[in-house]
This record gives structure tokens, sequence and C-alpha cells, in this order.
């Protein structure tokens, strides 16, 4: 059976190839409800979760996580730049959450945990930072839902887009579509209308968006600019 959630993800995927999650790293904390409610016309809900050990920034944890997926229409896209992904991955998982994304070089057995989050029900995903390349993951490629294209240093929101990152984008791509998967790009840091047609035309179909979003007198309506900007320039 379907639940209305699923259903919801299903509707948005069949519709467009382009999909946009907001980072409610730029949310004001003090009204997140309200914010959460303010971009209804997303396609996820992008929650970074950090530890202030494998990134400088302390964020929030399981139970605002969780408290999250109570209150959000839309499925939440977790980002966990923590220590000890195996150990605590799982358990994010547990809260209700669509997916969880977990960094190369945090994990120790990055194909056990993975497969221990689909088994959840839940969709795994690897995350890649700047100065990481991309080859590594080609073999396992096919253990992930979606593969995280850092385009800024993880940690901090509004910092400067990193083009360079484009054409690791343009070989995972590559890779994806040479073995005839289903996996997702996504691509987190400095989008905004200025790059969304590139990170797109680069490959990437899952755009996360903060300060472009919530930095915005209307969030809904910069949602959708994003989006058909992507959308003009993805190439599926």
């Amino acid at each position: 059976m379907i639940d209305s959630r699923s259903s919801f993800v299903l509707l948005r995927m069949a519709r467009m190839s382009i999909q946009i999650a907001p980072s409610i790293l730029s949310a004001d904390f003090a009204n997140l409800e309200r914010d959460l409610h303010a971009i209804d016309n997303a396609d996820l809900v992008h929650v970074d979760v950090m530890d202030h050990h494998f990134v400088p920034n302390l964020t929030l944890g399981e139970p605002i996580v969780k408290r999250i997926c109570q209150v959000s229409e839309l499925p939440v896209d977790v980002h966990l730049m923590i220590e000890d992904p195996d150990r605590w991955a799982p358990e994010f998982a547990k809260l209700g959450v669509h997916s969880v994304s977990f960094h190369m070089g945090a994990t120790h057995a990055p194909v056990r945990l993975a497969r221990q989050l689909r088994g959840m029900g839940v969709k795994a995903c690897f995350a890649v930072r700047p100065a990481e390349p991309v080859e590594p993951i080609f073999d396992i490629l096919d253990e992930f839902d979606m593969i995280l294209i850092m385009t800024v240093e993880p940690g901090f929101g509004g910092q400067k887009f990193l083009a360079n990152q484009m054409g690791k984008t343009r070989r995972l791509r590559d890779e994806i579509t040479r073995r005839g998967l289903g996996t997702h790009i996504q691509v987190d840091g400095g989008v905004s209308p200025s790059t969304a047609h590139i990170v797109a035309e680069a490959g990437a179909d899952v755009l996360v968006a903060g300060s472009a979003v919530y930095g915005s007198p209307d969030p809904a309506k910069a949602i959708d600019n994003i989006r058909n900007l992507a959308q003009a320039a993805y190439k599926d």
C-alpha cells in the first residue's frame, strides 16, 4: 500500500525530471514550521545535520528531524555531516525520513550501510566533498539511490558556488547513463537562479537551494524559478 507521502513523491517524479530541495539551514529556526509550509511547492525538504566534529558547525539532531517529518507535507532528505554514520544513519532512518546521505570518508562500510538503509525503506545516498574524486564510487554506484555532489565546502550555508565541480558531475552522469542506472545526482551549495542551469546541464537532477529560496521575499516563487531554469537546461 502506498501512503500519501509516497504518492506525492511518485507524482512529482512522474511530472518532471528536476527536483528542488530547499535547505532549512537558511530558514528561520524560530519559525521553522511556518518556513516549512512556505515551500510546499518544493519536492523535498533538505535537512543538514552537523556534529561539530566532521564539520565545524553544529546544527540539529534527531528530535527536531523527527518533528520536521511530522509537520512537513514534503519528504525529508537528511544530509548527515557527522562522524560515525554507520552508527547514526539507521537511527535517522527510523524517524520517517525519505532519504539519508552520508559522506565518503566518514563511513567504514558504505555498501553495508546503504543496504541497511534500503532495507529500512529509506533511500541511500553517498555524499562527495569538493576535494574528493567521484571515480572511486563507480564500482558500487548501483548500491545507491543518489549521489550528492557538494559544490561548496560542507559546514555552512551561503557559500560561493564552486563551478569546478561540474566536471565531476558530468563524469558521474556519463557513468550512470552508460550503465543504465536510475541513480539521481544531487548538487548542494550555491544553487541559485544564476547557477541552476549550470548544474542541470552538467547532469544534476536534484538541486538543493538554501539562501536563494529563504532569502527571497517569495520562497515559493523562487523555487519555481530555479526549477524552470534548471528544467530548461537539463538533458535526461
